[in-house]
Protein backbone atom coordinates (compact mmCIF):
# COMPACT_ATOMS: atom_id res chain seq x y z
CA UNK A 1 0.00 0.00 0.00
CA UNK A 2 2.92 2.33 0.63
CA UNK A 3 3.58 2.67 -3.11
CA UNK A 4 0.25 4.51 -3.23
CA UNK A 5 0.42 6.43 0.06
CA UNK A 6 3.86 7.98 -0.33
CA UNK A 7 3.01 9.40 -3.76
CA UNK A 8 -0.16 11.24 -2.79
CA UNK A 9 -0.21 14.97 -3.48
CA UNK A 10 -0.72 17.46 -0.62
CA UNK A 11 -4.41 17.79 0.15
CA UNK A 12 -5.25 14.29 -1.09
CA UNK A 13 -7.89 12.26 0.73
CA UNK A 14 -7.49 8.60 1.70
CA UNK A 15 -10.23 6.22 2.81
CA UNK A 16 -9.07 3.39 5.09
CA UNK A 17 -11.85 0.79 4.92
CA UNK A 18 -12.43 -1.67 7.76
CA UNK A 19 -9.54 -0.03 9.56
CA UNK A 20 -10.73 0.23 13.16
CA UNK A 21 -7.74 2.17 14.58
CA UNK A 22 -5.91 2.20 11.25
CA UNK A 23 -4.21 0.04 8.63
CA UNK A 24 -1.17 2.33 8.48
CA UNK A 25 0.42 5.17 10.51
CA UNK A 26 -0.54 8.70 9.55
CA UNK A 27 3.09 9.58 8.86
CA UNK A 28 2.92 7.32 5.78
CA UNK A 29 1.11 10.18 4.02
CA UNK A 30 1.59 13.28 6.22
CA UNK A 31 0.15 15.73 3.70
CA UNK A 32 -3.07 13.80 3.12
CA UNK A 33 -6.37 13.67 4.98
CA UNK A 34 -6.98 10.11 6.21
CA UNK A 35 -10.48 8.89 7.05
CA UNK A 36 -10.78 5.58 8.92
CA UNK A 37 -14.07 3.71 8.49
CA UNK A 38 -15.27 0.69 10.43
CA UNK A 39 -18.59 -0.72 11.57
CA UNK A 40 -17.21 -1.12 15.12
CA UNK A 41 -16.15 1.74 17.38
CA UNK A 42 -12.40 1.51 18.19
CA UNK A 43 -13.04 2.02 21.90
CA UNK A 44 -10.89 5.11 22.23
CA UNK A 45 -9.72 8.25 20.44
CA UNK A 46 -8.84 7.70 16.80
CA UNK A 47 -8.11 10.65 14.54
CA UNK A 48 -10.27 10.77 11.44
CA UNK A 49 -12.48 7.85 12.49
CA UNK A 50 -16.02 7.54 11.10
CA UNK A 51 -18.30 4.74 12.27
CA UNK A 52 -20.14 3.50 9.19
CA UNK A 53 -21.12 0.47 7.14
CA UNK A 54 -18.84 -0.03 4.13
CA UNK A 55 -21.96 -0.87 2.11
CA UNK A 56 -23.42 2.59 2.91
CA UNK A 57 -20.56 5.07 2.99
CA UNK A 58 -21.56 8.58 4.17
CA UNK A 59 -19.37 10.45 1.68
CA UNK A 60 -19.94 12.34 -1.56
CA UNK A 61 -19.11 10.67 -4.85
CA UNK A 62 -15.50 11.10 -5.96
CA UNK A 63 -14.37 12.22 -2.49
CA UNK A 64 -11.17 10.18 -2.23
CA UNK A 65 -7.93 9.95 -4.18
CA UNK A 66 -7.10 6.53 -2.74
CA UNK A 67 -8.83 3.70 -0.91
CA UNK A 68 -6.99 1.19 1.30
CA UNK A 69 -8.68 -2.12 2.16
CA UNK A 70 -5.98 -3.98 4.08
CA UNK A 71 -7.30 -7.40 5.18
CA UNK A 72 -10.85 -6.09 5.45
CA UNK A 73 -12.79 -7.37 2.41
CA UNK A 74 -13.07 -10.87 3.89
CA UNK A 75 -14.91 -9.39 6.92
CA UNK A 76 -17.49 -7.19 5.16
CA UNK A 77 -21.13 -8.26 5.05
CA UNK A 78 -22.74 -7.03 1.84
CA UNK A 79 -19.40 -7.19 0.04
CA UNK A 80 -20.87 -6.51 -3.42
CA UNK A 81 -22.61 -3.36 -2.19
CA UNK A 82 -19.41 -2.26 -0.45
CA UNK A 83 -17.46 -2.55 -3.70
CA UNK A 84 -20.02 -0.40 -5.48
CA UNK A 85 -19.79 2.19 -2.71
CA UNK A 86 -15.99 2.23 -2.94
CA UNK A 87 -16.28 2.74 -6.68
CA UNK A 88 -18.63 5.63 -6.05
CA UNK A 89 -16.51 7.54 -3.52
CA UNK A 90 -13.12 7.05 -5.20
CA UNK A 91 -12.11 9.39 -8.01
CA UNK A 92 -11.94 7.88 -11.52
CA UNK A 93 -8.22 8.72 -11.49
CA UNK A 94 -7.78 7.28 -7.98
CA UNK A 95 -6.10 4.13 -6.66
CA UNK A 96 -7.21 1.16 -4.62
CA UNK A 97 -5.11 -1.25 -2.58
CA UNK A 98 -6.69 -4.48 -1.34
CA UNK A 99 -5.11 -7.38 0.55
CA UNK A 100 -7.13 -10.54 1.19
CA UNK A 101 -6.54 -14.14 2.31
CA UNK A 102 -6.91 -17.06 -0.07
CA UNK A 103 -9.56 -19.25 1.59
CA UNK A 104 -8.16 -22.38 -0.06
CA UNK A 105 -4.77 -22.13 1.67
CA UNK A 106 -3.63 -24.09 4.70
CA UNK A 107 -3.07 -20.82 6.58
CA UNK A 108 -6.64 -19.56 6.21
CA UNK A 109 -8.19 -22.97 6.83
CA UNK A 110 -6.17 -23.21 10.05
CA UNK A 111 -7.18 -19.66 11.02
CA UNK A 112 -10.89 -20.40 10.63
CA UNK A 113 -10.55 -23.74 12.45
CA UNK A 114 -8.83 -22.12 15.44
CA UNK A 115 -11.08 -19.07 15.72
CA UNK A 116 -14.35 -20.70 14.67
CA UNK A 117 -17.23 -18.23 14.38
CA UNK A 118 -15.02 -15.50 15.85
CA UNK A 119 -12.80 -15.51 12.76
CA UNK A 120 -15.08 -13.03 11.00
CA UNK A 121 -14.10 -14.37 7.57
CA UNK A 122 -17.51 -14.19 5.93
CA UNK A 123 -16.25 -13.89 2.33
CA UNK A 124 -14.12 -16.85 1.17
CA UNK A 125 -11.96 -15.72 -1.77
CA UNK A 126 -10.39 -18.60 -3.72
CA UNK A 127 -9.61 -17.05 -7.11
CA UNK A 128 -7.45 -13.98 -7.65
CA UNK A 129 -8.77 -13.63 -11.17
CA UNK A 130 -12.43 -13.68 -10.17
CA UNK A 131 -11.94 -11.29 -7.27
CA UNK A 132 -9.96 -8.75 -9.27
CA UNK A 133 -12.56 -8.89 -12.05
CA UNK A 134 -15.34 -8.24 -9.52
CA UNK A 135 -13.47 -5.27 -8.08
CA UNK A 136 -12.87 -3.77 -11.52
CA UNK A 137 -16.49 -4.27 -12.55
CA UNK A 138 -17.79 -2.55 -9.39
CA UNK A 139 -15.26 0.28 -9.09
CA UNK A 140 -14.23 0.96 -12.68
CA UNK A 141 -10.56 0.83 -11.60
CA UNK A 142 -8.20 -1.27 -13.71
CA UNK A 143 -5.97 -3.86 -12.07
CA UNK A 144 -2.37 -2.70 -12.32
CA UNK A 145 -0.53 -5.42 -10.44
CA UNK A 146 -0.76 -8.05 -7.73
CA UNK A 147 1.64 -9.98 -5.57
CA UNK A 148 1.28 -13.13 -3.46
CA UNK A 149 1.32 -12.79 0.32
CA UNK A 150 2.73 -15.30 2.79
CA UNK A 151 1.82 -16.26 6.35
CA UNK A 152 3.84 -16.50 9.56
CA UNK A 153 0.88 -17.92 11.54
CA UNK A 154 1.20 -14.90 13.82
CA UNK A 155 -2.51 -15.18 14.55
CA UNK A 156 -1.77 -18.24 16.76
CA UNK A 157 -0.07 -16.11 19.41
CA UNK A 158 -1.53 -16.82 22.84
CA UNK A 159 -2.20 -13.17 23.72
CA UNK A 160 -4.98 -12.94 21.10
CA UNK A 161 -7.18 -15.33 23.07
CA UNK A 162 -7.17 -13.79 26.53
CA UNK A 163 -7.71 -16.05 29.51
CA UNK A 164 -9.88 -18.55 27.64
CA UNK A 165 -8.00 -20.06 24.74
CA UNK A 166 -9.88 -22.61 22.58
CA UNK A 167 -9.00 -26.25 23.15
CA UNK A 168 -7.77 -26.42 19.56
CA UNK A 169 -4.89 -24.11 20.45
CA UNK A 170 -3.57 -26.80 22.80
CA UNK A 171 -2.75 -28.86 19.71
CA UNK A 172 -0.60 -26.02 18.39
CA UNK A 173 1.77 -25.40 21.25
CA UNK A 174 -0.78 -23.39 23.27
CA UNK A 175 0.09 -20.34 21.19
CA UNK A 176 3.73 -20.40 22.29
CA UNK A 177 5.93 -18.08 20.17
CA UNK A 178 8.70 -20.65 19.73
CA UNK A 179 6.21 -23.18 18.38
CA UNK A 180 4.87 -20.62 15.89
CA UNK A 181 8.37 -19.76 14.70
CA UNK A 182 9.14 -23.46 14.20
CA UNK A 183 5.82 -24.06 12.39
CA UNK A 184 6.42 -21.12 10.06
CA UNK A 185 9.87 -22.38 9.16
CA UNK A 186 8.70 -25.97 8.76
CA UNK A 187 6.02 -25.15 6.19
CA UNK A 188 8.48 -23.04 4.21
CA UNK A 189 10.95 -25.89 4.20
CA UNK A 190 8.16 -28.23 3.06
CA UNK A 191 7.27 -25.78 0.27
CA UNK A 192 10.90 -25.66 -0.80
CA UNK A 193 11.21 -29.44 -1.09
CA UNK A 194 7.78 -30.38 -2.43
CA UNK A 195 6.79 -27.18 -4.33
CA UNK A 196 3.60 -26.77 -2.27
CA UNK A 197 1.77 -23.66 -1.01
CA UNK A 198 1.54 -24.32 2.73
CA UNK A 199 3.05 -20.93 3.57
CA UNK A 200 0.82 -18.99 1.17
CA UNK A 201 -1.58 -16.47 2.72
CA UNK A 202 -3.35 -14.61 -0.07
CA UNK A 203 -2.91 -11.68 -2.45
CA UNK A 204 -2.30 -7.95 -2.54
CA UNK A 205 -3.94 -6.07 -5.43
CA UNK A 206 -3.18 -2.63 -6.85
CA UNK A 207 -5.82 -0.86 -8.93
CA UNK A 208 -5.41 2.43 -10.78
CA UNK A 209 -2.30 4.22 -11.97
CA UNK A 210 0.75 3.85 -9.72
CA UNK A 211 3.24 6.72 -9.53
CA UNK A 212 6.25 4.49 -8.93
CA UNK A 213 7.53 1.10 -9.98
CA UNK A 214 6.18 -1.71 -7.82
CA UNK A 215 8.57 -3.86 -5.82
CA UNK A 216 7.61 -7.27 -7.19
CA UNK A 217 9.61 -9.39 -4.74
CA UNK A 218 7.40 -11.66 -2.65
CA UNK A 219 8.26 -11.41 1.04
CA UNK A 220 8.21 -14.92 2.44
CA UNK A 221 10.08 -13.90 5.60
CA UNK A 222 7.07 -12.83 7.62
CA UNK A 223 7.52 -12.09 11.33
CA UNK A 224 5.74 -14.45 13.72
CA UNK A 225 5.52 -11.66 16.27
CA UNK A 226 3.87 -8.83 14.32
CA UNK A 227 3.01 -10.34 10.91
CA UNK A 228 5.17 -7.91 8.90
CA UNK A 229 6.86 -9.21 5.74
CA UNK A 230 10.49 -8.28 5.17
CA UNK A 231 12.72 -8.16 2.11
CA UNK A 232 15.77 -10.39 2.60
CA UNK A 233 18.37 -8.00 1.05
CA UNK A 234 17.01 -5.20 3.27
CA UNK A 235 17.43 -7.36 6.37
CA UNK A 236 20.99 -8.13 5.29
CA UNK A 237 21.72 -4.45 4.72
CA UNK A 238 20.52 -3.68 8.26
CA UNK A 239 22.74 -6.49 9.59
CA UNK A 240 19.75 -8.20 11.19
CA UNK A 241 20.54 -11.73 9.95
CA UNK A 242 22.60 -14.05 12.12
CA UNK A 243 23.72 -17.65 11.87
CA UNK A 244 22.65 -19.70 14.88
CA UNK A 245 22.20 -23.38 15.72
CA UNK A 246 24.54 -24.95 13.17
CA UNK A 247 23.41 -24.02 9.62
CA UNK A 248 20.15 -22.25 10.60
CA UNK A 249 19.94 -18.53 9.96
CA UNK A 250 17.70 -16.23 11.95
CA UNK A 251 16.73 -12.59 11.68
CA UNK A 252 15.51 -9.97 14.11
CA UNK A 253 12.33 -8.21 13.05
CA UNK A 254 13.11 -4.47 12.74
CA UNK A 255 9.52 -3.68 13.73
CA UNK A 256 8.92 -5.68 16.92
CA UNK A 257 12.30 -7.25 17.68
CA UNK A 258 11.06 -10.87 17.43
CA UNK A 259 13.50 -13.59 16.37
CA UNK A 260 12.52 -15.67 13.30
CA UNK A 261 14.13 -18.31 11.15
CA UNK A 262 15.32 -16.89 7.83
CA UNK A 263 14.25 -18.55 4.57
CA UNK A 264 15.97 -17.89 1.21
CA UNK A 265 13.52 -16.03 -0.99
CA UNK A 266 14.53 -17.81 -4.18
CA UNK A 267 13.62 -21.12 -2.56
CA UNK A 268 10.30 -20.18 -1.09
CA UNK A 269 8.81 -17.95 -3.77
CA UNK A 270 9.88 -17.74 -7.38
CA UNK A 271 6.93 -15.70 -8.58
CA UNK A 272 8.30 -12.17 -8.33
CA UNK A 273 6.21 -10.34 -10.88
CA UNK A 274 2.47 -10.58 -11.30
CA UNK A 275 0.76 -8.50 -13.96
CA UNK A 276 -2.90 -8.03 -14.70
CA UNK A 277 -2.64 -10.64 -17.45
CA UNK A 278 -1.33 -13.35 -15.13
CA UNK A 279 -4.00 -12.60 -12.54
CA UNK A 280 -6.72 -13.15 -15.14
CA UNK A 281 -5.31 -16.63 -15.79
CA UNK A 282 -6.20 -17.63 -12.23
CA UNK A 283 -4.69 -18.07 -8.78
CA UNK A 284 -2.24 -20.83 -9.70
CA UNK A 285 -0.30 -18.44 -11.92
CA UNK A 286 0.08 -15.99 -9.06
CA UNK A 287 1.66 -18.10 -6.34
CA UNK A 288 4.28 -20.73 -6.92
CA UNK A 289 5.77 -21.85 -3.65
Amino acid sequence: MHEILRNLQPGSRVLDVGALTGSFPLDCCPNALVVRVDLEWPGGPCEGFVQADAAHLPFRSGSFDAVIANHSFEHIHGFGEALIEIGRVVMPSGCLYAAVPDASTFSDILFRWIYGSASGHVNPFCSAGELSADITAATGLTLTAARPLYSSFEYLNRYYFGKRAPWRLLLLGKGNRKFIVALSYAVRLFDRVFRTRLSAYGWAFYFGELKEALDWQSRINVCSGCGAGHDLPWLMMLNLIQRRWLFFRTYTCPGCGSRNFCTPESAGAHTVRTTAATVRRGPSSMISA
